[in-house]
């Protein structure tokens, strides 16, 4: 997806003056950038982050100097080497609902026009519909390779609406500065009308094929989940100075399984692990998939060499009233993020174990039946 905002991230970082422009997309734990400009993001967590703060509102959120607000300067991105000052969001609404936002950020202070807002807002809005036509053409190419040679014809039709949009953002750029703030307004309008009447053009397709839903979309290997998992979260081990290495059982590899709720589960126990691993620290994460008469079970082991969990803190983790605590690099807690893998794991009917001393690390034990696919 971030090849396709690239040209809209492009267009905010000059609308703004700004060194950064990122398009983010925020759930309850994580905020996952899909489009940058300026700076190389995949991920963070979500109280790091400073859109959090944007989409809790439906009006832009500044941060004049992120080096003096209390709720950032804490954070890795004021210290060198991003060394970041400047902050402007505006959330990323769908259906009244805030789901991200289109921020723009930099190394030293700025201040906006109006007129410059307002640019950013049509851009903003731009986005949201650029996400949906995204989806929607993605979930459309999967029908398409089952459909006929009439149906695939309309792949054909589409592409010209596409090369026109991208052509009006390549010509916004190629001006440089010597674009107005009125010529680029009637530019962006005129990507933003092209776009949603693509995107009008997408649904009445989809809604005539509904007969067919791609199951491509809710299903996972050990091997794809590997990936996933490396490309998620390896970022985040590597800033700590921390080893993630995710291991599979090479013998069941391909075996395919529901990914509902797994992400999720694998995800917060790698974040905690983390979380309380030292600089230098390694975590081990092992998957494997067991192969029964009736059912298989989805094992996984994440084992870190972290601070350790003393026996009564295991205790209020597994009954839920674990509470938040600072890990090793003082970073701030969720409180519920063990207490949440273990609702989902007793919610997927699986099992939950703990074996942990301190200062000799945590092994967190899973299994999740899956039925075979």
């Amino acid at each position: 997806m971030n090849e396709s905002l690239k040209d809209l991230n492009r267009l905010a970082a000059k609308v703004a003056g700004t060194n950064i422009s990122l398009i983010n997309l925020i759930d309850a734990y994580t905020q996952w950038t899909v489009g940058s400009h300026g700076l190389d993001l995949q991920q963070m967590t979500r109280e790091e982050s400073v859109c959090q703060y944007t989409i809790m509102g439906d009006q832009a959120f500044e941060v004049p100097d992120l080096l003096v607000d209390e709720r950032f300067n804490k954070n890795f991105y004021v210290d060198d080497p991003l060394s970041l000052r400047y902050y402007f969001g505006i959330p990323l609404s769908d259906k009244g609902i805030n789901i991200g936002a289109l921020c723009v950020l930099d190394t030293s202070l700025k201040t906006l026009s109006p007129e410059k807002v307002e640019l950013l807002k049509i851009i903003a809005d731009e986005i949201v519909n650029r996400i949906k036509c995204y989806h929607a053409l993605e979930s459309m190419q999967h029908r398409l390779e089952n459909a006929d040679q009439a149906n695939k014809k309309v792949a054909h039709d589409i592409r010209g609406p596409i090369a026109g949009i991208i052509g009006l953002s390549e010509m916004i750029t190629q001006q440089g500065n010597s674009a107005n703030l009125s010529e680029v307004l009637d530019f962006i309008r005129m990507i933003h009308s092209g776009s949603k009447s693509l995107l009008d053009l997408a649904d009445e397709i989809l809604s005539q094929s509904d007969r067919e839903r791609p199951l491509t979309e809710n299903e996972l290997n050990l091997s794809s989940l590997k990936d996933k998992l490396l490309k998620l979260y390896l970022p985040q081990a590597t800033h700590k100075g921390i080893i993630l290495d995710v291991k599979i059982n090479e013998l069941t590899k391909n075996v395919v399984f529901s990914k509902h709720k797994v992400l999720q589960v694998i995800g917060n126990l790698i974040s905690n692990a983390i979380k309380f691993t030292p600089q230098k620290g390694r975590i081990d994460v092992i998957l494997d998939i067991v192969v029964e008469p009736d059912k298989n079970l989805l094992a996984i082991s994440v084992c870190d060499s972290g601070i350790g969990i003393e026996e009564t803190r295991i205790r209020e983790i597994l009954s839920g009233n674990a509470e938040s605590t600072m890990g090793t690099s003082e970073e701030k807690g969720y409180g519920f993020g063990l207490p949440l893998v273990k609702h989902l794991v007793e919610k997927l009917d699986g099992k939950l174990e703990i074996d942990s001393k301190p200062g000799e690390g945590t092994n967190f034990r899973v299994q999740l039946p899956q039925r075979p696919i």
